[in-house]
């Protein structure tokens, strides 16, 4: 039997995707932003292609506000940007 693989939506290109594709950008309770490698830790989370386009998109679009529930600062995305380059693009 298959195991079922957890798929969640990408904010940027609202593709659906298997987790282990998506990097997990999280909110913690004390409203601090975050990438969650692990995908593991408690709180809110958006999950977002390791691509710049789907970034982009979602920061066109303000998947990320929306899916978090909060406003997402310019530094953030800029923090996101430079750790996505550091992941390199896996497709």
């Amino acid at each position: 039997m298959m195991k079922k693989v957890p798929l969640r939506q990408c904010v940027g290109c609202r593709e659906m995707k298997s987790k282990k594709e998506l990097v997990r950008i999280l909110k913690t309770t004390e409203d601090e932003l975050m990438i969650d490698a692990t995908g593991k830790k408690n709180g809110r989370g958006a999950y977002i292609c390791r691509s710049m386009e789907c970034l982009e998109k979602a920061q066109k679009s303000k998947g990320l506000e929306r899916s978090l529930k909060m406003p997402v600062p310019q530094d953030v995305y800029e923090t996101l940007r430079k750790e996505l380059a550091e992941l390199g693009t896996e497709q």
